[in-house]
């Protein structure tokens, strides 16, 4: 790893699940104010946020037992333990999620094979053709499995990369010409950031998805930086993402990722304009330029 890497942003070849218990409690501790939650603030304080005594007060457990927990000694904690430190740190539920996996994995989750590649259903890729709207399926490891002519139109034309590049957050760090298409381009990495941590808490075995981190920390300070936050997320759902595209400019589209169902876990991927906005008429302009039949 490349030596620019701070402490606390290291990746490695696996994910360290009491490293990543440990850092993910302090992040969350850290974004909390005494004032935000009653405690009442004395003195100086070191560090920001609470401090670990405070939550374990607000959690209502000993302070020996919560700090067992920080230090990634999760194993032996109760369901009850856990729900009390995820109320107290004001988690969301998909930050909850990522505590419990984190502290009490499946059992043998660390030591059995990485699951294999993904690949998409033949039906999926037809029904991704028939959609009105850009469309795309990503992988759990964020890898760009199928898409439609209109995301191509409005992304770019993934099928002029390598198969190793038609990856979401290679494409969101490491390609300027992608990160381009979005008028806010850190909100976008910040929100691949999110889901790519919560992924790889689903999945600590993989050794893809613990390459790809490597490979981000290493050429990203961006990556690095974000990283470091611990957010956990599955994307902006139902939100709108500002576009900027070369023939129609900045439009605004919302976007909504969905599970599918059977098999490993894939996500289909919608962008959508809301009716009769100047974004429709702009979207409606760009498949009539770019989605003309193929010579």
């Amino acid at each position: 790893m490349s030596s620019d890497v701070a402490a606390g942003d290291q990746v490695t070849s696996g994910l360290d699940r009491r490293t990543e218990l440990r850092e993910f409690l302090r992040s969350r501790r850290a974004r909390l104010r005494p004032e935000d939650v009653g405690v009442p603030s004395h003195g100086r304080r070191r560090v920001p946020g609470l401090r670990r005594e405070e939550l374990a007060q607000l959690a209502g457990v000993s302070y020996a037992y919560y700090a067992r927990l920080e230090q990634g000694y999760g194993d032996t904690m109760s369901a009850d333990v856990l729900e009390a430190v995820a109320r107290a740190l004001r988690l969301t539920d998909e930050e909850r999620d990522h505590l419990i996996r984190l502290a009490q994995p499946e059992r043998q989750s660390t030591t059995r094979a990485a699951p294999p590649p993904q690949r998409l259903r033949l039906s999926v890729q037809h029904l991704l053709d028939t959609l009105g709207v850009p469309a795309y399926v990503v992988s759990r490891r964020m890898d760009i499995l199928g898409w439609n002519r209109l995301a191509a139109a409005l992304f770019g034309d993934w099928a002029q990369l390598p198969p190793e590049e038609r990856n979401v957050a290679r494409l969101a760090f490491l390609s300027p010409e992608a990160r381009d298409r979005f008028a806010d381009p850190e909100r976008v990495a910040l929100s691949v950031a999110g889901a790519l941590r919560m992924n790889a808490g689903k999945s600590p075995a993989d050794a893809h998805l613990s390459s790809l981190i490597q490979e981000l920390s290493q050429k990203s300070e961006e990556f690095r930086r974000l990283w470091a936050r611990h957010e956990v997320s599955c994307g902006t759902v139902g939100e709108s993402v500002r576009l900027r595209h070369p023939l129609v400019g900045e439009f605004d589209l919302v976007h909504e990722p969905m599970a599918l169902p059977g098999g490993a876990p894939m996500r289909l991927v919608t962008y959508h304009a809301e009716p009769g906005s100047r974004s429709e008429e702009a979207l409606r302009m760009l498949a009539s330029w770019e989605m003309e039949p193929l010579r």
